[in-house]
């Protein structure tokens, strides 16, 4: 029996949300978006995903507040995407709650590699056909817009 695993993509980018989406359910991923941060913190508690991906520069609710907001009630990890590369900046999502900051853009094995990894983390398990299918598309390396 293959257990789906659960990515909800918060980011203002509608192109970065489908392209996210896209390319996580070609490595067997079930995977919900939304652009607006505010929506992603009730989506949290509806969806209850295994991983949270997650902007940090976004309108009217910040990623700092989103990750803040879910923090309070969950302990799904969030892996934090943005362009900001500030140290500063970094230490402080990861202050805030974030499990893990990618810079963008992000090829698409090392990304994928990191939601595996905090999957593996917080459930001790993982899909042995998500693992095949890294493999295969872990040499294309694509990176993700920023």
């Amino acid at each position: 029996m293959t257990i789906n695993q659960k990515i909800l993509v918060i980011d203002d980018d509608l192109a970065v949300t489908e392209l996210m989406s896209m390319l996580l359910k070609t490595f067997g991923f079930e995977v919900l978006t939304t652009n607006n941060g505010l929506e992603g913190i009730r989506l949290v508690k509806e969806f209850e995903p295994n991983v949270v991906l997650l902007d940090l520069m976004m309108p009217d609710v910040d990623g700092w507040q989103v990750c803040k907001s879910i923090r309070k009630t969950s302990n799904v990890p969030i892996l934090v995407l943005s362009a900001l590369n500030e140290p500063r900046m970094v230490a402080s999502v990861l202050d805030a709650g974030a499990d893990d900051f990618l810079v963008k853009p992000v090829p698409s094995g090392v990304l994928v590699a990191n939601i595996k990894k905090l999957i593996r983390r917080n459930t001790g398990s993982l899909d042995a056909s998500m693992l095949k299918k890294t493999d295969r598309f872990a040499q294309a390396g694509s990176p993700l817009p920023s």
